[in-house]
């Protein structure tokens, strides 16, 4: 049995690498949200910072390349869902 082995292209390897990072991030923040010790807290925090600063590389990396298309949101949705949150925080 004679397989190739097909190398993946620089934007699948950008769409994998974004999505580890979202899932990193994720784990970052799960773990300082329930972190009893503070100087840890801090420690998880700032590597979260960090993390939310690579995806955001990243990102960016995508969409100047064409990689990650975006729809701006219409006003009027803005519009509703700032609405919807600030109903939120007003209830707390």
């Amino acid at each position: 049995m004679n397989q190739q082995i097909q190398a993946l292209s620089d934007q699948e390897i950008m769409d994998d690498i974004l999505g580890s990072q979202k899932h990193i991030t994720g784990v970052y923040n799960i773990n300082s949200n329930e972190c009893v010790n503070p100087t840890l807290r801090n420690d998880f925090l700032q590597i979260l910072r960090e993390e939310h600063n690579i995806q955001s590389t990243i990102f960016t990396d995508m969409q100047k390349r064409g990689w990650y298309e975006t729809q701006p949101a219409e006003q009027q949705m803005v519009d509703k869902a700032k609405t919807k949150y600030q109903n939120i925080a007003e209830q707390l």
